[in-house]
């Protein structure tokens, strides 16, 4: 059962990355929006099933006036990388964001992804559930460099 959390970021591991540290550079680059969730986040994951975690870095990108385009980058066992991408339905509610989707990250994967997420223009909370796992993702603005 532990090898298939190794195989899911694997399968991410040959792709993505390179273009997913371009982007985020570039959001990193720009001003931080002060009403919107637009832009880049970071934080971690954690598997509410086996309690694995990791480092975990997003960018929300606006794609339409009820839906966003999620870009994220994981660390699985400090050495493992994956990026996926997740489009977002959303809807404004009592000045939070709420965001649903689903994204097919294959079979070896774990298959269909489901997200739940509620933010702020200052934190992100996401649970995720597939076949085999279910757990939440945490995430801040970045700190701004110095």
């Amino acid at each position: 059962m532990k090898n298939w959390f190794a195989l899911l970021f694997l399968g991410f591991v040959l792709t993505g990355c390179s273009s997913f540290n371009r982007e985020w550079k570039s959001a990193r680059a720009q001003p931080t929006p002060a009403a919107d969730i637009s832009g880049p986040w970071e934080g971690r994951w954690l598997s509410e099933k086996n309690g694995h975690t990791g480092k975990l870095r997003g960018i929300l990108t606006k794609a339409g006036p009820d839906n966003y385009n999620a870009h994220f980058h994981a660390t699985f066992w400090k050495i493992f990388r994956a990026t996926y991408r997740v489009p977002l339905k959303y809807e404004e509610q009592n000045g939070e964001h709420l965001l649903t989707g689903e994204a097919n990250l294959g079979k070896l994967s774990g298959g269909v992804y489901t997200y739940k997420a509620k933010a702020t223009p200052d934190q992100f909370h996401s649970s995720y559930k597939c076949r085999w796992d279910h757990g939440t993702f945490e995430m801040k603005r970045p700190v701004s460099p110095e």
